[in-house]
């Protein structure tokens, strides 16, 4: 398949779901609970984990005549639901080039639209499931503890002086990672009742480590991405003082006035516009962002090797596309 062919199957997949999602939502009332959520699925987004969950299926059941499109959008929730709780947790005035949903309207609105959103999810989780509906109730409500534990951490590392990249490994896999592995392992299992736990956990594995390549390449992007499709401000986690892979990782490698501008960061919880360009040079006098791009490429062999053993059972060849397209992508 060609580049160009597999993009234009990922782009109608994406209408796929974005049209049974918002025609759905349209449908409900009170408007002043589902007008806020027609509002920010409409501002963009990728559908990754969604579309994740169908090539998982296809790939488990080549013949599958109904994909398994109700527990996509029910992933693709999920997400959402984090996503509008995660803006309100960090203020965000933005995403995707819009206001946050607590911006536009307000911050009650906001956690009522997120956990409908929630309750939703598991409402399209149980539609025309004909496989494996415990396991993927499992499956499903596992990944929103972990994803909840990660973002956690996440929050914890907001107050912490000094965080590993031990630990920024543990938190990514479980706050980004734990989705994806989600989304891999429900497509896996709702096309079939004869697939065996090893290879669901091998879906589940390609998932995770697409995940933390995934993540690790936001954080790049943060620097060198394009900002008008990022949909974020120029080096935003920079100037917050986020502790991303690059931020540790050049705390671990600098030395010197760099070493000494990196801790005050740390200290004083970002840095200034005036300052992200000296910063942005810090990042290139250690390395990092090669470095970066480096652990990326590991991940995506990580991914690639457990493709490449899928592969003896399973046609596997729209989630290698599938993975070739993230760790390339520019936003």
């Amino acid at each position: 398949m060609t580049k160009n062919s597999f993009e234009k199957k990922l782009e109608l997949y994406k209408t796929q779901i974005n049209t049974k999602i918002l025609n759905e939502l349209s449908k409900r009332k009170p408007k002043s609970l589902y007008s806020p959520l027609i509002y920010f699925l409409s501002s963009g987004g990728k559908r990754l984990r969604a579309i994740l969950v169908l090539f998982a299926a296809k790939s488990v059941n080549e013949n599958l005549k109904i994909l398994p499109i109700n527990q996509a959008i029910a992933i693709e929730l999920l997400h959402n639901f984090t996503l509008i709780h995660d803006d309100i947790m960090d203020n965000s005035d933005t995403r995707h080039n819009k206001q946050t949903v607590h911006k536009k309207y307000d911050l009650s609105t906001a956690i009522l639209s997120g956990d409908a959103l929630l309750a939703i999810a598991y409402e399209f989780l149980d539609k025309n499931l004909k496989y494996n509906s415990i396991k993927i109730y499992e499956e499903f409500t596992n990944a929103l503890r972990v994803v909840c534990e990660g973002q956690a951490l996440d929050k914890e590392f907001e107050t912490k002086n000094k965080v590993s990249l031990k630990e920024y490994f543990e938190m990514i896999s479980m706050k980004t990672g734990a989705l994806i592995k989600a989304a891999m392992k429900i497509g896996a299992l709702s096309a079939s009742d004869q697939i065996n736990k090893k290879d669901i956990d091998q879906f589940g594995l390609f998932g995770e480590y697409l995940g933390i390549a995934f993540q690790i390449q936001d954080d790049l992007l943060d620097i060198i991405g394009d900002y008008k499709l990022f949909g974020k401000t120029k080096a935003l986690d920079l100037l917050e003082g986020k502790k991303t892979y690059l931020l540790l990782k050049a705390l671990d490698l600098a030395k010197g006035s760099d070493l000494e501008k990196l801790n005050k960061l740390i200290k004083n919880k970002g840095i200034s516009q005036t300052e992200l360009n000296e910063y942005i040079e810090i990042y290139k006098r250690t390395g990092v962002i090669e470095l970066a791009r480096n652990e990326i490429l590991n991940y995506h062999k990580k991914a690639n090797n457990v493709l490449s053993k899928l592969s003896n059972k399973y046609d596997v060849n729209n989630l290698k596309n599938l993975l070739e397209f993230v760790i390339n992508r520019q936003y």
